[in-house]
């Protein structure tokens, strides 16, 4: 028997009875329809948070203060990183910008408004390394820098809570009782960790001489003429900086290099690690669905033993049988696979437009979708198929 006929066989006999049929492939379509939606959302989360690193700036590296160990045990953070360092490491072949900051918290307080909020210390090429910009008003200069200015750029977040419908620029804002003039409110970035929406800018030279009295950073960023010189950049900047804080060879360094590649390799390495977890729970109805359709091929190979011998006796092999039998799981799986990745794709769409949470179906969770549908088809299929093949044509006749 052809493949052609057998499929068409197989496809007549599976919809005789509709119904069953459906409900046959309902734990594939369930099953089908969650990896994909689940693969969806990894792949949504994957990208939103590639989005966001990518977002602190371009080629990026971070320097930050390592911690200080003593016979294995961490006595805390050191505060090694200073602006000399940072002046220095802008001689460092590759290096496009560099920008030291310091954060600290304080109160601010505007008329009847406190809030809480970090208070970080900038300088001007801040905003061009971390890739932000204004959106209303001015940044700090250079000047503003030199002379300690008591100015204030404000983020997103923090403008409207402070001034909530009120435009901010002009005004004189006390930050841990100090006054301060507002220049300039960012534009919003999104919610995030560290997210500059939430927080507020000021000189770095006023925040270490006015706010807070702290020499050291607690960052510096550098941003690199090309990503592709970033392993270089960082073997200079580590050998400059153990230079300037004359550390010995056998002693461990008290600062850490973070590169944005580094970021975006470990945040994908625990994304997918989620994703897989989660569909591999979401596999698991696909194996239910499975033994559905062995339960149910196993009830029509009984309810067709007449039939089964009728062909055989007019000269199928048993080879044809098994075909038609193994066809008729494969169908079944197959459709509910179909089934299944288009239920998935509009549950991943609907989520994203009503849900606020970003999805991307890959091209490759429709495929591997099928491919396990069809896997899954063969592999539980192959066992009425073999018992159907092996009925004795005479039994087979004279079954009622």
């Amino acid at each position: 028997m052809l493949i052609k006929e057998t499929a068409k066989s197989a496809w007549r006999s599976l919809a005789s009875n509709r119904l069953r049929t459906l409900l046959t492939m309902l734990g594939m379509i369930i099953g089908t329809a969650a990896v994909v939606a689940v693969l969806g959302i990894g792949e949504g989360a994957r990208s939103s948070v590639e989005g966001r690193i990518r977002s602190l700036g371009a080629n990026l590296l971070m320097v930050r203060p390592g911690s200080a160990s003593a016979s294995g045990v961490r006595s805390g953070t050191v505060k090694t990183l200073t602006v000399d360092d940072a002046e220095a490491l802008k001689g460092l072949d590759g290096v496009a910008a560099i920008a030291p900051e310091r954060s600290g918290s304080a109160q601010l307080r505007y008329m009847a408004s406190n809030l809480n909020a970090s208070v970080t210390g900038i300088t001007p090429a801040y905003l061009e390394v971390r890739s932000l910009s204004v959106a209303s008003g001015v940044s700090f200069s250079d000047l503003d820098e030199q002379q300690r200015a008591r100015v204030v750029v404000l983020g997103a977040n923090v403008a409207r809570q402070l001034y909530p419908g009120a435009s901010p620029l002009g005004t004189r804002l006390q930050i841990n009782g100090n006054a301060f003039r507002v220049v300039g409110v960012l534009a919003e970035k999104g919610s995030g960790m560290g997210s500059p929406d939430d927080g507020v800018f000021v000189p770095l030279s006023t925040h270490r001489s006015v706010l807070f009295g702290q020499d050291h950073l607690s960052t510096i960023s550098l941003q690199l003429a090309s990503e592709d010189r970033s392993d270089m950049v960082i073997a200079q900047l580590e050998q400059l900086l153990r230079l300037r804080h004359r550390l010995r060879a056998d002693q461990p360094s008290d600062f850490e290099v973070r590169s944005q590649a580094e970021m975006l390799a470990t945040m994908g390495q625990i994304t997918g690690t989620f994703t897989m977890l989660l569909g591999s729970v979401a596999a698991v109805s696909l194996i239910v669905g499975g033994i559905g359709i062995m339960n149910i091929m196993l009830v029509s190979v009984r309810e067709r033993t007449r039939e089964i011998g009728v062909r055989m006796a007019v000269g199928a092999r048993r080879g044809d049988i098994l075909r038609q039998f193994l066809v008729e799981a494969v169908v079944v799986s197959l459709a509910g696979g179909v089934a299944g990745v288009g239920l998935g794709y509009g549950a991943a769409v609907l989520l994203s437009r009503f849900g606020e949470w970003a999805t991307i179906v890959p091209t490759y969770a429709v495929g591997l979708a099928l491919g396990v549908s069809i896997l899954i088809g063969i592999t539980f299929g192959v066992g009425p198929a073999r018992r159907a093949s092996r009925l004795d044509p005479v039994e087979a006749l004279r079954f009622e």
